[in-house]
């Protein structure tokens, strides 16, 4: 599985918060958002059916 970057646009309050709640759970903000990237997937293909995916161009 390659693995890709992307930027994200965050307000610095929003990034404080982020920073805060990462380290309470003793995770990196990196890793804090890829927990609730894949929260939101499971939860939208839990209602919806599995996401097929493909390339995309």
């Amino acid at each position: 599985m390659a693995i890709k970057c992307i930027s994200v646009r965050i307000d610095e309050k929003m990034l404080d918060k982020l920073h805060y709640v990462a380290d309470y759970e003793g995770r990196s903000a990196n890793s804090q958002i890829l927990i609730l990237i894949r929260d939101c997937i499971e939860a939208y293909e839990a209602k919806h059916g599995e996401i097929k995916t493909g390339k995309r161009d």
